[in-house]
This record gives C-alpha cells, structure tokens and sequence, in this order.
C-alpha cells in the first residue's frame, strides 16, 4: 500500500456494502469496523464482508471491551475478538479508554477516573486482552463530559496508562477538540504532549455544539475546520500518521465521505513533502 504512514481510512458501514460490492474507492486504504457489529452476521451480509476483508486492509475498533469497568474482563468475548481477526487477517484492535460496564452493560462510555488506582487496573486488564488476542491492544483517547474522583489530569491519566499498560494509542484528534471546549484547555498543547513513538493512527469526525462551551462527540457531521487545523499541527508536531475519517450516521453519499478523505491524502502528502525536505 504504498508508504505505511501515508495511509487514510473510512469506517464501514453496514449500508456501504452493495455499493462497494460494485466498486471500492482507491483513495480508501482501509477501512475500520467494531467487530461487534459483524462477528454475528452471515448469510448475504456475511458474504459481502468476506469479498471485502479478502482483498483490503481493515482495522477494527471495539465498542464493549469495557477495559476500565469493575466487572471481571470478559475472557469469552475477547476470545471471540481474536477469532474474527484471525478470521479475516486483522492485525489491529483498538478500544476506547473508557468503560461500559458495571453490573451490567451502561449503554455508554463512560470515563475512566482519573486516579493512580485506575491506572494500574486498566493496564493490568489491556495486559490480559493482549495475551488473549495476541496482537497489541491500541487504546483510543475518549471524550468526557465529566470526571467523577479526578486526582489526575486527563493528559496525566493518558499517559500514566500508556506507559504502565506499553501499549499504542489511537488518537482521535476530534476528541481532544472536544474536550478542550467542554473541559477548558489547549487542544494544541494536549496534542504536542502526547507520545510520538506510541501512535499507532488517528481518528477524525464530526461532532454536534449542544452549546458555545459544550460540545457532544456524535461522529454525525462533517469535520470542522478547527479540527482540521488540529491535525495539519498534528502531523507537523508528530510526522504524518495512517487516519481515519469516522461517520456513525447523517452519514452522506460515499461521493461526499470522499471529499474528506481527499483532504486527509492532500495533508498527508503536503507534510510528508514538509518533513522529507527538513530531514
């Protein structure tokens, strides 16, 4: 596929699949789908994604792994994790730093807090997944709307989990926008602390302003251009990186998904360009 760093994906989408039967867009390199949502599908639907996964590159991002919850890591899950990648020759599983379970499913991210004690629980957890999957586990930087027992700072928290756990980050660009409206802080400098040598790739999307100081992270609009400038500084501060466009619903002609993913590729090229000559 080229240069493995100047790489943009597209997230999947059940209602994509006729349409890509026909034809898959060149520009896409890969393509991202929550392994929840297609270990149970056979049939025709089934069919389809085999064709797909046989020919191109995907990625996965789970919705359920819950890595920060209480409740005991759910092994058989996992398990059911690592036997859809090895199915379909998936190399990368990422998850959300955050939980979605407690006594029961929470239908919701929900925030990890932000303490020494969750730390260590989450990176004992990402330790045993890793075992299982045998592949590393990539943990995405999560949006927040609060932070229940906070001793550290999200920046803090990200990274004590990062190193303690040794894993790689997926980091969503769109998120840490977010959060440095709802929560205060310089998105720029969040981004710039974040370690190189750990990004494995990034997400960007769209989001909803509920209010001028609340932001809601719904992957339902286009990328704004605050969010695109994030990632130009991104790829200036960290070398470019695969990433990924993420559209959960509104979701708009691929015609229109493709637009985006053009600009991506034209940031990439620009900054590889940028970097290469000041090598």
């Amino acid at each position: 596929m080229g240069n493995e760093k100047n790489l943009v994906g597209l997230g999947l989408r059940r209602e994509m699949l006729d349409e890509l039967t026909e034809s898959v867009p060149e520009q896409v390199d890969f393509w991202e789908v929550a392994p929840e949502n297609w270990i149970p599908i056979g049939g025709r639907y089934g069919r389809l994604f085999n064709a797909l996964t046989a020919k191109h590159h995907f990625k996965t991002h789970g919705l359920s792994l819950s890595i920060g919850s209480p409740d005991p890591l759910d092994i058989e899950f996992v398990k059911s994790v690592k036997g859809f990648l090895d199915q379909h020759g998936i190399q990368h599983y990422s998850e959300h730093l955050s939980y979605c379970s407690a006594q029961g499913h929470l239908y919701d991210l929900m925030p990890i807090p932000f303490t020494e004690e969750a730390v260590k629980h989450v990176a004992e957890r990402v330790k045993r997944v890793q075992d299982v999957i045998e592949r590393p586990l990539i943990l995405e930087n999560v949006s927040y709307y609060a932070a229940p027992g906070q001793e550290l700072s999200e920046l803090e928290f990200t990274l004590a989990v990062l190193q303690e756990a040794d894993c790689k980050l997926l980091l969503d660009i769109n998120n840490i926008y977010v959060n440095s409206v709802n929560h205060g802080y310089d998105a720029e400098a969040f981004m710039r602390s974040l370690p190189t040598k750990r990004i494995a790739y990034a997400h960007i999307a769209g989001h909803y302003n509920e209010a001028e100081d609340l932001i809601v992270d719904t992957h339902g609009a286009d990328v704004i251009e605050p969010v695109w400038d994030l990632l130009e500084k991104a790829y200036a501060c960290h070398g470019v990186f695969p990433t990924l466009l993420e559209r959960d619903f509104n979701i708009p002609p691929m015609q229109s998904l493709l637009q985006e993913v053009d600009r991506i590729h034209q940031l990439q090229q620009q900054y590889s360009a940028t970097l290469g000559k000041s090598a």
